[in-house]
């Protein structure tokens, strides 16, 4: 692992460095205060350029980077941090963007569990409306701009209620021809993962790899439980527990949105966020994709546990009358 910058130090003479609040093997994000704008406080994502990298590569390394950059940097929502600045010191690349205060949707999460408790429904439903609504806005860019590290731990909820989504460490510019560049080289985190994915920069990944990451995250945040991976569905294709099974709340209609994102080939998942909004939001499903399809699976799966349940009371019952 690189070692992060110290704190104190100064990055192009404007960005004084605070505190390391988050680590990765390609380099360190940090806290850092703006000394030209008083008050101001910024993240910094840190990417490494250097060690046995043959120089070819980290040129090529660095013109990604900056392409990428340059890309986040146009970019304005309010679900997005501002990517404001970028340059590189040495062998490091930094992207200084909006530092969001709050807390992530995983501690969230991690909060009510400990409690017993699942988060509300209806106020997941709400947060997915706004994630939503930033996938979407970075789907329809010119080429699209495809995130592919959605989770609950890249998701913030700021003190007024906003989500942000706010991590671009993986994000990947799609070009014309559908080949795809990134900033930073990985695979995302294995349980919101689509099997396309696995691939890391080999594989072909589109908008429909975020919608499963997107289902899987929803999926995680109303059950408490973390799905299934994609790889293990592969080869056992019951893994995926029901999500009404763990959490009764879910209606039907939310629970089949989310089954049909987490499709494991991309053709059988909604083709744009706007179809997923409709089936999660609306209950609204085209023809291909009708909720009975999953109804019909999940109903078997659940007369299958209740079955073994009724049969284990029979044989308390069986063995009670013996004595």
């Amino acid at each position: 692992m690189i070692a992060p910058v110290k704190t104190g130090k100064s990055l192009r003479d404007r960005y004084i460095i605070s505190r390391v609040i988050g680590r990765g093997g390609m380099g360190s994000i940090y806290l850092a205060d703006d000394n030209r704008l008083d008050g101001r406080v910024c993240a910094i994502k840190e990417v490494y350029q250097g060690g046995d990298i043959p120089e070819d590569l980290r040129a090529q390394g660095r013109d990604q980077f900056y392409r990428e950059a340059s890309v986040l940097a146009r970019l304005d929502h309010p679900n997005l941090p501002k990517v404001s600045d970028y340059f590189s010191e040495a062998d490091r690349d930094y992207l200084v963007m909006d530092f969001v205060p709050g807390d992530d949707l995983k501690s969230l999460m991690d909060a009510a569990r400990k409690k017993s408790h699942f988060l509300p429904v209806a106020e997941v439903m709400g947060w997915a409306a706004q994630i939503a609504d930033a996938l979407e806005y970075l789907h329809n860019q010119d080429p699209p701009v495809i995130h592919r590290d959605i989770k609950p731990s890249n998701l913030k909820l700021t003190p007024n209620g906003l989500i942000k989504l706010v991590d671009f460490g993986l994000v990947k510019q799609m070009a014309p021809d559908e080949i795809t560049v990134t900033v930073i080289q990985g695979r995302g985190t294995a349980t919101y993962t689509p099997l396309e994915q696995y691939g890391g920069d080999t594989g072909h990944t589109d908008r429909r790899s975020d919608i499963y990451a997107f289902g899987a995250t929803l999926y995680h945040l109303l059950t408490n439980q973390p799905p299934a991976e994609a790889k293990q569905r592969f080869l056992q294709p019951h893994a995926l527990q029901p999500l009404r099974l763990i959490n009764p709340q879910i209606s039907s209609s939310v629970e089949a949105a989310i089954l049909w994102a987490m499709e494991l080939h991309p053709d059988d998942r909604p083709p744009h966020l706007d179809a997923f909004r409709q089936a999660f939001i609306k209950g609204s499903f085209p023809r291909s994709a009708t909720p009975a399809k999953y109804a019909g699976i999940l109903t078997g799966q659940i007369d299958q546990a209740l079955a073994g349940a009724g049969a284990l009371l029979l044989l308390v019952a069986l063995l009670a009358s013996i004595r």
